[in-house]
């Protein structure tokens, strides 16, 4: 790096931490004063809330928003608890051993649907993060001219043979990124190669042993491959999908109906907290420090703090500034619970055989999120809201979602299960 490439960088650095440290202090002057919402018809109905979360950089918002002790302005205290597989989060929300979870947001929809587990009424608080998983390929693979699904498509079709790719649960987004990236290349993911799934910590060590050949995870394991050299960035979920939903605050529908407050209180600390991640690259960089511990993700720093800031390589020489990189908040259009979002997933688990018949796609939807209990603590944040609860994207493969015509959209594409 050059002098003068090394004075540009501390110059955005310094501007970045006044800027951080500036809405930090807007954080105290204009959010709610410590106590609001903790007493009269208000008050928490529970104050101890454990939320469950599993290793990966965008549980950082249910983390920090213990860590920085944002819960305690709201009368409530978050105990995070470090989960070891999806399918773990999911019995114990169903069984109530957790209250709430950093959880994948396909999850939610199916376990509400019985599919990908026991049926039970869910509910989704708001939208963790956008954009910021990734498709490994391995570097085996890589070797032999796959570093992206036109030339996976390519290797697959002349070196034949099984081809094993892991995403982290059936019904989660990670699946759905999967097989979305790979129908686009014209791989059928249910037909073309085997499936499995591997929690996403597990991830690396997988792929060390030669037990797949890629996979569909978030980070930091995306990136702990390349450092650990057994894998490249093939493509990032923000390339199938750009500002996905991606991991939700959720739970289930009995608790939001028992605990309204404590539901508003807990969408409250966690929207500061993550107001207060994307306010600056210094609240970045000591939210990695923090979540990179041996109690919450577990890898080093250098694995998480590059890629919350853009910085991204691919293992192979190949570096960019993604300006889609993982957000929390991002003035709140992050946060809202789209109506679209949710059914976007039910069409990809009809698409994918998860689902025999069409749901009441919107009807669903409007069960789960929870738009008004989100718009009430939104407001008391002066967080701003969208007026309209579906928003319109374009994919990876040039189709268009905008939550109009679900049905027809499911069973619009050439590759999905029969």
């Amino acid at each position: 790096m050059t002098s003068t490439q090394r004075e540009g960088l501390m110059s955005e650095q310094r501007r970045d931490f006044i800027k951080g440290s500036a809405a930090v202090a807007a954080l105290g002057a204009a959010g709610v004063s410590p106590g609001a919402w903790a007493a009269g018809s208000d008050k928490p109905e529970k104050e101890e809330v454990r939320i469950g979360f599993i290793p990966l950089t965008d549980c950082a918002s249910v983390v920090m928003a213990s860590v920085l002790g944002f819960d305690k302005k709201y009368g409530i205290k978050i105990v995070p608890s470090k989960e070891a597989s999806w399918a773990g989060v999911r019995d114990k929300l169903v069984n109530g051993e957790l209250d709430m979870a950093h959880v994948l947001y396909g999850l939610v929809y199916g376990v509400h649907l019985g599919i990908g587990g026991p049926k039970k009424d869910m509910a989704v608080l708001m939208t963790l993060n956008h954009n910021g998983q990734a498709l490994s390929l391995s570097k085996a693979l890589a070797d032999k001219g796959a570093v992206d699904v036109a030339s996976l498509a390519k290797v697959m079709a002349t070196d034949k043979r099984e081809y094993t790719f892991a995403q982290t649960f059936p019904t989660g987004t990670h699946a759905m990124w999967l097989y979305y990236w790979l129908a686009s290349g014209g791989i059928d993911p249910m037909k073309d190669a085997k499936v499995i799934t591997v929690p996403p910590p597990q991830m690396v060590a997988n792929m060390r042993v030669g037990n797949m050949d890629g996979f569909s995870v978030g980070e930091p394991w995306n990136h702990r491959a390349i450092i650990d050299g057994i894998g490249v960035t093939a493509a990032t979920s923000q390339d199938v999908w750009k500002d996905h939903p991606e991991k939700v605050l959720g739970t289930t529908g009995d608790f939001v109906a028992k605990y309204p407050n404590t539901a508003r209180a807990v969408i409250m600390a966690v929207l500061e907290a993550s107001r207060w991640i994307d306010a600056g690259l210094q609240n970045k960089v000591k939210m990695a420090e923090t979540i990179a511990a041996k109690s919450y993700v577990n890898t080093s720093v250098d694995a998480i703090n590059q890629r919350i800031l853009g910085r991204y390589q691919n293992g192979l020489g190949k570096t960019w500034d993604d300006p889609n990189h993982m957000k929390f908040f991002s003035d709140g259009s992050v946060n809202f619970p789209y109506l679209s979002d949710g059914m976007w997933f039910l069409t990809q688990h009809k698409r994918w055989g998860l689902l025999k018949e069409h749901p009441d796609y919107l009807g669903v939807a409007r069960k789960i999120n929870q738009i008004e209990l989100y718009k009430q603590a939104a407001a008391q944040l002066k967080v701003s809201v969208p007026k309209d609860a579906m928003r319109s994207s374009k994919l990876i493969d040039g189709v268009s979602w905008d939550g109009k015509d679900p049905a027809k959209y499911a069973d619009s594409f050439k590759i999905r299960a029969a």
